[in-house]
């Protein structure tokens, strides 16, 4: 007898066909992924096919996978795939099912997407935190502005190579009566705790 995943996960796969170019279930959860230009068309099935009816965009994330699975022991990053993704969550009131949709942008070095605002608003604010913290455009947003984030803020600090002490500081001068920003000033070092640095280990 088919459970509720293999009904949704068979309607995906005959309704979009090529254009999901992986799905896994994994802990009674089913993930897509798709290419990023075929994302409008996708999310809009998604949102209005028969067997789907996501009516609810219930989050999305941005993700860097920069150095993801990488061995601890060779130091070497196991991830040879893009780097930057965004993650869908969607939520189907009315057939009471959930979705996650994974999609890759094409470009490391200017990583963009298209905007599901006009499908779902409430991907408004979401895309604004994810072009934030990861710096990943979204075509076509009717306002990409930083949200956690001050406006003077440099880079995006969730990506893999952003410094954890950051890049610039910001502090009240009381000579100019205003604040200013300045670069950090904080000595870098490292606070791996010895006793769990690679270095001293001895395998026999």
């Amino acid at each position: 007898m088919a459970t509720r995943l293999d009904t949704l996960i068979e309607n995906l796969l005959l309704v979009l066909g090529e254009k999901i170019i992986n799905s896994v279930i994994h802990v009674n959860e089913i993930t897509i992924t798709c290419k990023a230009a075929d994302l409008l068309e996708v999310c809009q099935t998604l949102r209005d096919g028969e067997a789907f009816k996501f009516q609810q965009l219930i989050d999305l994330c941005g993700v860097d996978y920069a150095q993801y699975g990488e061995d601890a022991n060779a130091f070497e990053p196991v991830w040879t795939g893009l780097r930057y993704a965004t993650v869908y969550h969607f939520l189907s009131i009315s057939l009471n099912h959930r979705l996650r949709l994974k999609v890759f942008s094409e470009d490391d070095e200017f990583p963009i997407m298209p905007t599901l605002v006009n499908l779902w608003s409430v991907a408004n604010w979401y895309e604004r935190e994810a072009f934030d913290l990861y710096g990943i455009m979204y075509e076509g947003h009717p306002d990409l502005r930083r949200l956690l984030t001050d406006y003077g803020f440099i880079g995006h600090p969730f990506r893999k190579d952003f410094p954890m002490i950051g890049n610039v500081e910001m502090r009240y001068d009381p000579e100019q009566q205003r604040v200013i920003y300045q670069p950090v000033s904080i000595e870098q070092r490292n606070n791996v705790p010895r006793m769990i640095r690679n270095e001293g280990f001895h395998h026999g």
